[in-house]
């Protein structure tokens, strides 16, 4: 509680000695006090030297464990943990090479609400680095988000489209998003979406199709021109950048009306 609100009091019990008492006790058998344990390493991180001083401690691989078979609450905090940590690079690296991903990929298929949030959180952090987009790819991430674009009542799906926009950057990523029923459900939500669903998923559009005419064609086939079109004039300032550069590109397209 100490360490929730307040920055000087992450600072304090850091100087005070507080962080490797804590890191042993991630490895208590007691389920509660693992709780608390991360959810207090959780709120020291906060701080951008306490993310260093924690990773050194060795916790991180402790905290892994925990997003693996803790409490929900323990594994919901423990994938926050992840995510804060993950901010500074030399973490994402570290977090990736203990096997970090695969768990949260677990947590976004399988978590409660909060748990498959916290889990995109991190997933997104960490995939900020070309290896862990690999091994994330690898854990089964795509399938899992495009679970969540189906599923309108959790609200993740600018979080899905995010990550995904990330990924089609690598060739795997490319690979796996360019399947037809992707395209399909792109174009649904840049017809139907929220103003911010629209502008992520015309993101993800105009990364996968710089690389693939086939992907471009087909999206023309489910109709998106008019969409575009729409978007161009009346979407947010990033969409009408990105549905502009889309017409842009299929007017090499004879075939446009």
């Amino acid at each position: 509680m100490l360490a929730k609100e307040n920055p000087d009091n992450r600072i304090l019990i850091a100087n005070y000695g507080g962080i490797p008492p804590l890191v042993q006790l991630l490895s208590c058998q007691d389920s509660r006090i693992q709780e608390h344990t991360v959810t207090a390493l959780l709120n020291l991180s906060i701080d951008e030297t306490n993310k260093r001083l924690v990773a050194r401690e060795g916790a991180i691989p402790a905290i892994i464990e925990i997003l693996q078979n803790g409490t929900d609450e323990a594994r919901e905090n423990s994938a926050a943990a992840l995510f804060s940590l993950s901010i500074l690079d030399e973490n994402k690296v570290l977090i990736g090479g203990l096997n970090g991903i695969r768990p949260l990929v677990y947590l976004l298929q399988n978590g409660t609400v909060r748990g498959k949030k916290d889990a995109a959180t991190a997933l997104f952090n960490l995939s900020l680095n070309q290896t862990n987009k690999s091994r994330a790819i690898k854990a089964g991430i795509i399938p899992a988000l495009l679970c969540l674009l189906e599923e309108n009542n959790l609200g993740m799906v600018d979080e899905a489209l995010s990550i995904l926009l990330l990924l089609a950057s690598h060739p795997e990523g490319r690979n796996e998003t360019g399947r037809l029923s992707f395209i399909k459900t792109l174009v649904r939500i840049i017809r139907n979406g929220t103003p911010k669903n629209k502008e992520c998923a015309t993101s993800v559009l105009l990364e996968l199709g710089l690389n693939n005419s086939s992907i471009i064609l087909a999206a023309l086939q489910y109709g998106v021109y008019e969409h575009l079109a729409e978007l161009a004039k009346n979407g947010t300032n990033r969409a009408q950048r990105k549905a502009n550069s889309l017409l842009h590109h299929m007017s090499k397209y004879e075939h446009i009306p």
